[in-house]
């Protein structure tokens, strides 16, 4: 569960608002990957936003704030940057059925700017396109889809806090939690070979402690996944550890949205540099 777009959508608020410079959002993203570049899905999207469309030369990610900017001037109404996280049964966050929502179930992942303009909204998605080289791609959002479900950041804490313990215990009883020689390596190697995010002044501390949590549990989980060697689990096993790890993983993912939520609403507040 990759995240640059947890990085794009706090850092795209800040600056919006004038809480960040254009060059500190540009400077985030380089974690991510060694080169980022933008397209727009389709020549319509690429006509609203002035961005390359599909066959044209690739743009950069300066070009998609000034694509945003313009987007959003004169909407003193719109509504903050959503970042959605969906997976096979859990869209939350998405505006319904269409381009954008098709591409970031695929990716995992996106940013949704759900009222930029007379034409509605717009959705990004990151997705890695060659070794090194992150694409962002643009998409029209008609119609942004119903208020996006709030969820307390303490909640979301408590509810991931409250997963993980659930969750070993059904692992520990299925005689699945065994104990690995060198999986707390392996954890911290996964951990130290993530990208180190760069986040805003003025980010919350209790969302930034929710993301680092996210991070450590994500790392937990990919252990949790990988058996034995020699010991592969029975299909039942199998899907009995997938199950009890299921809860797990939509922790995380309600507690990543949620963190970054709280770090929109925060920074948006701010004033104006």
């Amino acid at each position: 569960m990759p995240c640059p777009s947890a990085t794009f959508t706090v850092w795209a608020s800040a600056w919006l608002v004038g809480a960040a410079a254009p060059d500190d959002v540009l400077d985030a993203l380089v974690p991510w990957a060694d080169a980022h570049d933008v397209q727009a899905a389709d020549s319509d999207t690429a006509h609203q936003t002035n961005l390359p469309a599909p066959g044209e030369p690739v743009s950069s990610p300066a070009f998609l704030l000034a694509a945003l900017r313009r987007a959003a001037a004169g909407r003193a109404a719109a509504g903050p940057a959503r970042l959605v996280l969906p997976a096979p049964g859990d869209v939350r966050g998405l505006p319904g059925p269409g381009a954008f929502s098709t591409a970031a179930i695929t990716a995992g992942e996106g940013v949704l700017f759900p009222d930029t303009g007379p034409g509605g909204g717009l959705g990004i998605v990151p997705t890695r396109v060659a070794d090194g080289v992150l694409r962002w791609t643009v998409y029209r959002v008609p119609e942004p889809g119903p208020p996006p479900e709030f969820v307390a950041l303490s909640h979301a804490e408590r509810e991931l806090r409250e997963q993980v313990r659930q969750s070993t215990s059904v692992l520990t009883s299925l005689g699945i939690a065994r104990h690995r020689p060198g999986v707390r390596e392996e954890i911290a190697a996964a951990l130290r070979a993530r990208p180190t995010a760069l986040w805003p002044a003025g980010m919350p501390q209790q969302a930034l402690r929710v993301l680092q949590h996210a991070d450590e549990v994500e790392a937990i989980l990919a252990a949790a996944k990988v058996d034995d060697p020699g010991g592969a689990l029975s299909a039942s096993a199998a899907n009995a550890r997938r199950e009890a790890l299921r809860p797990v993983e939509t922790a995380v993912r309600v507690a990543r949205r949620a963190a970054v939520a709280e770090a929109v609403r925060v920074l948006a507040s701010s004033p104006l540099v």
